[in-house]
């Protein structure tokens, strides 16, 4: 049975724990509401730049060849002898010729050179046979391998060293006191120094010295006689000019 409130009987009052829920409640309905609104609000998130060493990296990546174009100056030791003739040596007349070389970068460290270029040399009679005055004329084709070791923490100037293998063909010879003369192609060692200096990314100003051991056999005759000797030529090779680094 139900029992009526006394007349004039308080009403109760609503538990503290009902208004907290009824607050939550309005508060998360607001939140849940609110929530597209501020996110469209906000703004998107740009993505990072991109670092400037990568950058620098891309801008500065530069193609492993390079090439030279140098003025050589070709100063030979003047030095040989005939086979047979005491007292016999030879002297070799000195040039300066256009050259140009190519250099291949494995590394930034690690390269390789080959050197294209032709030069002559007049070979006179010296010593005991200075009398013959320029037995012959040869002109020398001697291209030049060598692996060269680059330093590259001095900035614009770049130096470097290498060592390598070089062979040298003799053409278009010819004979003046002898009847004939024929220099035989060899292979000889090389070894080099020398440096860039880069006026910008692509352009620089080099000098190289190169030391060839070259030292040819050759067949003369002379007066009916046929000889036999040595030709010690072993020349420095002193170039400038410019570089070009693609």
């Amino acid at each position: 049975m139900l029992k009526a409130t006394p007349r004039g009987a308080e009403p109760r009052s609503t538990p503290p724990r009902s208004i907290a829920g009824k607050l939550l409640g309005a508060l998360a309905l607001v939140a849940v509401t609110a929530a597209p609104a501020l996110a469209a609000d906000l703004p998107e998130p740009t993505p990072p730049a991109e670092a400037p060493a990568v950058q620098a990296a891309v801008t500065k990546a530069l193609s492993p060849w390079q090439v030279r174009l140098r003025a050589l100056g070709v100063v030979t030791e003047n030095s040989g002898s005939v086979n047979g003739v005491p007292g016999s040596d030879l002297s070799f007349s000195d040039t300066v010729v256009p050259e140009l070389d190519i250099t291949y970068f494995f590394t930034d460290n690690i390269a390789a050179e080959l050197v294209l270029g032709t030069t002559y040399a007049d070979i006179n009679g010296k010593g005991s046979i200075s009398s013959l005055g320029q037995i012959g004329k040869v002109w020398l084709l001697p291209p030049t391998l060598t692996l060269q070791y680059h330093f590259t923490n001095f900035g614009a100037f770049k130096p470097y060293i290498g060592a390598g293998v070089n062979y040298t063909i003799f053409y278009n010879q010819s004979a003046d006191s002898a009847q004939s003369l024929k220099v035989k192609n060899t292979f000889g060692a090389a070894v080099q120094v020398g440096f860039d200096y880069m006026l910008n990314e692509h352009w620089g100003f080099n000098v190289d010295v190169k030391k060839l051991y070259l030292q040819p056999d050759f067949d003369v005759n002379v007066g009916g006689t046929p000889l036999t000797g040595t030709a010690k030529l072993n020349p420095w090779l002193i170039g400038t000019g410019i570089t070009y680094r693609f």
